[in-house]
């Protein structure tokens, strides 16, 4: 991932028992600089598109097809709002199945979870009940315009079985907002100047500070 090639240097004092000696540093990038949109950018919605990531996708194959450099992965992730991957990015159909198995158990992921409501309509087409709200198996609604008594009940209930409910949690992380690819340049100039460091005590050039070395006494 390109992402870490932009971060600057940080030296801090060697953790390492076979050190040359106390004053000795080691130099690794600092995780500790993020990079995020520009705060005035965030709200613009021209900056963005709507882009659903189709199966077996990955960051760095939107990338590509976007912006024509897969190395570009972290722009997707960044300008998406994405930070952990394995959970926010959506899993391929194999890997869902694969997912699905090893938490529930292979005899499992097709027994029912939990059960939701089915849309009702009245006659007049109005929605009386929408669908998707989680209730007990045994859920009843009096019949769309008849009497409300006992002997005119539905039960529109439908079972949601572990694998369709992980299936459907799945699919919900497919629609993000990227950044359109005329904006791209101006973002990557962005990141680059937030990635200079200012003059400050540590300061030793743009791309490298050096932290306070503990184990040497004045």
């Amino acid at each position: 991932m390109g992402y870490f090639r932009e971060l600057p240097n940080l030296q801090y004092q060697s953790p390492y028992s076979n050190r040359i000696s106390s004053a000795s540093y080691v130099t690794a990038k600092n995780i500790f600089r993020r990079m995020k949109i520009r705060d005035d950018l965030k709200n613009v919605l021209s900056v963005f598109n709507k882009y659903e990531i189709d199966d077996g996708d990955r960051p760095d194959t939107v990338a590509r097809d976007l912006y024509g450099k897969s190395n570009l992965d972290w722009v997707v992730l960044i300008t998406a709002n994405i930070i952990n991957v394995r959970d926010e990015w959506p899993l391929s159909s194999k890997e869902l199945y694969d997912f699905t198995v090893s938490k529930y158990g292979l005899t499992e992921i097709n027994k029912v979870r939990h059960y939701e409501t089915t849309e009702v309509k009245n006659k007049n087409k109005v929605i009386i009940l929408p669908k998707g709200k989680i209730v007990d198996k045994e859920f009843k609604i009096p019949t769309p315009d008849s009497a409300n008594d006992s002997e005119n009940q539905l039960n529109p209930v439908r079972g949601v079985t572990y694998y369709e409910y992980e299936s459907n949690e799945n699919e919900k992380k497919r629609n993000i907002d990227i950044l359109r690819s005329e904006y791209l340049q101006q973002f990557l100039n962005d990141i680059k100047n937030e990635m200079i460091y200012k003059k400050s005590s540590q300061f030793v050039n743009d791309r490298l500070i050096k932290t306070e070395n503990t184990r040497v006494t004045n």
